[in-house]
Formats: C-alpha cells, structure tokens, sequence
C-alpha cells in the first residue's frame, strides 16, 4: 500500500472537501470520518513527521458507556459516567459539552471500529483518577488500542513520530505496560521469559531493516491504525507545512494558505477546516501567559503544539475559552541532558510515585501532597497545595526501591546508578543530612518529615494525606505488599532523590466550540466552515482530568462529531471557491 505523502506540491489538489490542520488523535480522526462519509479530506502536519503529541502518549482513550463495557455486562455505566462528570466539573465547564461528550465518544467507538477496522480493548482494572468523587468507576471506560504491524505503512512508517525514546528499550522497542510488569519476572517466570525472547527476536529482526521496531503499542500504534486506514482511503497527509492561515468570504471558512517546500499554497476546502493542532504546550511564549507560575520551562508535548492553529481560528473570528484554574493537564516531570546535548522531559506517570517506600517534599522538606494522586493531580499539588507553589519537588527513595521500581529515567534492576549521579539527574548521599545539604533542603525539617512517613508506613494509614486509600492509587502500588500498597518506609542509606518539575503534555484553554465541534464567535454563533477539536478546542470537562485517556477521548469524539456535521451539511453555493483567492484573514479583520 503507498503513502499518504503527496509525491511533490505541484501534484496537490486545488480543492477538497474537508482540510484538517494536525495529526494527531483528533486530526486524524476527523480525516478517517469524513473519508467513510465520503467526503475528500486532507490533512496538514506542520512538523516533518506524523502523529503529534498522541504518537509520544499511551494512546489510551476514555470512553464511559462503551460496548466493550456492555458486552462485559457494564450496562448502567452513562448514569454513572454522568454523575462522575457532574461533580467532576461542575461549573467549570459548560455541561452541554460534556453531556454530548457521552453521547458522542460511544458512537464514534464503535463508528471506527465496524467501518474504520481500528481496534481497541477495554481496560477493566483501571480505574477513574478521581476516585474521591460519586460516579467514579473501577475499569473498563479507558480503551487500549491493539498493537499495529509498522510494516503495513510502507513509506509512512518512516514519517510516522517517534515515541520518546526513553520510554523505549534498546533505543527503538515499544512494550505496553502490562508487558512492563511482566518482563520484570522474567527470571522466575517461564512465560514472563518466553515473552521477552519472543519480542526481542521480532526486534532484532526488525533492526535488519529498520531504524526502529515495527511492532507499535501504545500511542504509536493508536496513530499507526488511524494512518492505516486513511491509506485505504487514500486521504493524503502533508507535512512540512509552514504559515497556515485561513481563507474566509462572506463570514465562512472556505480554505486554507500554506507554505510547503518553499512554495505557497492556496487549498479550497468546499466543507472546510478542522483544527486540531494540539494546543499550545510547546509554546513558551503561551505557557507564559496563560499557564501558573513559575512558568514551565519545558514540555513532553510535540513541538508542533505551539498554538499556531488557536491563533489561525481567532484570526477567522473564534474566540478563547474562558480562562480555567490552570489551563493545563499536566505530568510530573524529572529532566535530564541527553549525551546529544537535547533535554529528556520524562513525565513521572505511574511507576514510581505510587511506590511503597518513596516520597515527595518541598523545598522546606515537607510533604505537600498525597504521591500516588494522578500525575494531574499531583502537579496541582505543587502549585496549588497550602504553601506554594512546590517547584521543584524532590522525590526521594532508597537503593532498594529503585532496583525493585525504578525512578523515573532509571529502569529497575539497573546494576550502577554512577552515571545519572554524575550527570547531575540523581542526588545520592549516605545519610539524611547529606541529602539535605545537597538539595538545599532544611535538614530537620526533612528528617522529621521521614521520621512521620516511617510510622505512617508501618502502620499503613497515612495520617497527612491518606495515600493507598482509593482503588486507582492501590492499581499503582505493589500489590505484594502490605497492609497499605502504596506505603513502605524510606530506607537508607543510600538515599536517592530526583527533582520534579511541572510540564504540561496537553492544554485545556482552546477555541469556544458547539457540542458538534463548530467553533463559535465572540457572540456565540457558529462560524460556517470552521470545526475544533482536541487542545485546540476550550476543554469539555473544564480541564479536569477524569481518567487515563481524557485528553484522546475528548479530542476523537468532537473530530467525529465535527466530520460527521461535515458531511452532511449542503455544500455551499458557490462550490465552497474562494471568490477572491488572494484575501485571508488577519485580526485586523475582526475590528
């Protein structure tokens, strides 16, 4: 099967019916729904490669009421999903978007899955991030998508974006989780070691041919599906685009003005244009001014997600969203220089903090927040919590918890921890008072803060911020031990510590949008021709973060909803052509 890349920009179209600006989950699925709709789409990329933020994430989508769910004998689940949003969100967002959210992430499940071929499993034992709240559930909303052979995407799986290679082994092999867990026990484990063999022979097979493994899970394989099947619909992808604007006429969005390979291009698109350009994280200038301080200096995010296509739809007359707590969802971050001089960003997620025998202090050696909270959660923690804001963190362990766990960049089991001391990414000290010094921290303050953790772990109640008492903190413990999965003293020495910094993957302030992803006007009227979805649009649920996959279900179901709407409006009378081909929009348009 070929590419989706146009073979030069000479061979582009003058016209389709739907432009999408972006590639990630949500662009993406817009393109694939309009395509099985029948409508001609294209898809504009600004970076070289493929996928966008969605590429480097778990590829987890949060779907409530979904017929996997159903078919598992999950039949009351929308009442539940509706009163968990309900609280979840309150008035922070507006209850018409989030009410069709549940509507719509349903249909466009099952819409992709029985026209589309993607495919997904539900994770029945992952439970809802803010368990503290009615409606929570313990599984079965968050989808995995299956792993997808890179080999089907002839020329594209070299355009296809790279995971972050620290999340990979051997510097190009993608594993899930679960199969994480699994390796671990493969010196005790017949099927555990069967596994790894299995997967290290495909890799090294692989490496024969390609820069990287083609098996791809995860993120990777969640943008591989999609890409897929737009290739069977032979919906093009360009990338490289530069300087897209849009093209209005008579107050509706008929195109869109680009730059690729140094040649401008004018795109009619008789339906219009999706945005989906994935918000503005990778932005500084937009951290800055819409993001708490201290300011984040860095992001996990692609760095197409620099709010390029936000500023394209207020220029055409959208309008921001109103501005929330935060504006963010965010990880917990631990930085450190790669040997190429490049900065690793890797996002503290679920492996470690969760952890009996680890905690998280302040700058005054206190602990400041519950450690097994969702990555989201946390990071408001450190800006949020009485005292703060908490920037940086320090999460501090001992040898023996990083070779059962790991800590962040360092893989458990890792034999010498030398060079991430000398590198500067992991403190290491032979007593309490040492570490101190080295952080900067008051020493009796943190020896105080561990002495209190050392009871708590011993009994297995923490008295200052009940860490291990909900199902979706226990889901990240270690399961083999008690009486409290998440709690275990700190011991030492050594003692380790890695600093913590807040780094936004996604944001929540984007384009106001109708709950069929039209982007609206200052009055709150749809603008004809112009559609949002993902970190582009203002956030459904108000920038909560209801669970693994919110930020993917969001964008793939208002993309859906926004190709679907598409495809069935008239096609304008003028045939969607721009009557004056040379005029875009500016802001000064909007005075």
């Amino acid at each position: 099967m070929p590419g989706t890349q146009p073979s030069d920009t000479a061979s582009l179209p003058d016209s389709v019916d739907l432009v999408i600006l972006g590639s990630g989950a949500g662009g993406l699925t817009a393109a694939l729904t309009g395509a099985i709709n029948g409508l001609r789409c294209m898809v504009l990329e600004s970076q070289p490669v493929i996928g966008g933020t969605t590429a480097r994430s778990s590829g987890t989508v949060w779907v409530p009421d979904n017929h996997h769910m159903r078919a598992a004998g999950i039949t009351d689940d929308r009442a539940r999903a509706e009163t968990y949003l309900s609280a979840l969100v309150g008035e922070r967002g507006d209850p018409a978007l989030w009410q069709a959210f549940l509507d719509l992430a349903p249909q466009m499940l099952r819409d992709l899955e029985n026209r589309a071929g993607l495919r997904f499993r539900p994770f029945m034992a992952a439970p809802d991030y803010r368990q503290d709240q009615p409606g929570a559930a313990p599984g079965g909303r968050p989808l995995e998508p299956l792993e997808m052979d890179g080999r089907l995407l002839s020329d594209d799986f070299a355009r296809l974006a790279w995971p972050l290679p620290e999340l990979m082994l051997f510097g190009g092999m993608m594993i899930t989780r679960a199969e994480a867990a699994q390796l671990l026990r493969a010196d005790r484990s017949p099927r555990a070691a069967w596994l790894g063999l299995r997967l290290v022979a495909r890799y090294l097979r692989d490496r024969l041919r390609h820069a990287r493994g083609t098996r791809l899970v995860l993120g990777n394989g969640l943008v591989a599906q999609l890409l897929h099947a737009l290739q069977g619909h032979g919906v093009p992808v360009l990338t490289g685009v530069t300087g897209a604007r849009l093209l209005c006429d008579a107050g509706r969005v008929h195109g869109v003005r680009f730059t690729h390979a140094g040649q401008s291009v004018t795109l009619a698109a008789r339906r219009g244009v999706v945005l989906a350009g994935g918000g503005f994280p990778a932005s500084a200038e937009w951290r800055a001014r819409h993001l708490p301080a201290p300011t984040p200096e860095h992001s996990p995010a692609a760095a197409g997600c620099d709010g390029s296509s936000i500023i394209a739809g207020l220029e055409a007359g959208a309008t921001l969203g109103p501005d929330g707590q935060d504006n963010a969802q965010w990880f917990p971050s631990s930085l450190m220089t790669r040997a190429d001089g490049s900065t690793a960003v890797y996002p503290h997620i679920i492996l470690d903090r969760a952890k009996p025998g680890a905690l998280a202090v302040n700058r005054q050696g206190r602990r400041f927040v519950n450690e097994a909270v969702s990555y989201h959660e946390f990071v408001r923690g450190m800006y949020f919590a009485k005292g703060g804001p908490h920037v940086p963190a320090f999460m501090i362990c001992g040898r023996d918890f990083i070779r059962r766990y790991g800590l962040g960049l360092i893989r458990p089991r890792t034999p010498s921890l030398r060079r991430y001391v000398r590198n500067g990414y992991l403190a290491e000290a032979q007593s309490l008072d040492d570490l101190a010094a080295q952080l900067g921290l008051p020493a009796d303050a943190l020896a105080a803060t561990v002495a209190r953790f050392n009871d708590f772990a011993e009994t297995g109640c923490d008295e200052d911020f009940k860490r291990g008492e909900t199902i979706y903190e226990r889901a990240n413990g270690d399961p083999a031990l008690g009486p409290n999965p998440c709690l275990g003293p700190l011991a030492g020495p050594p003692y380790y510590a890695v600093a913590l910094w807040p780094t936004p993957l996604g944001t929540s302030r984007g384009l106001m949008a109708d709950t069929r992803g039209r982007a609206l006007d200052a009055g709150g009227a749809p603008i004809p021709g112009l559609y949002v979805c993902g970190n582009d649009m203002q956030s459904a649920f108000g920038g909560e973060y209801p669970g693994a996959g919110g930020q993917i279900g969001q964008a793939m179901a208002f993309a859906w909803a926004a190709a679907q709407h598409a495809a069935a409006s008239e096609r304008p009378a003028t045939g969607g052509e721009p009557s004056n081909p040379n005029r875009e929009t500016t802001s000064q348009d909007q005075g």
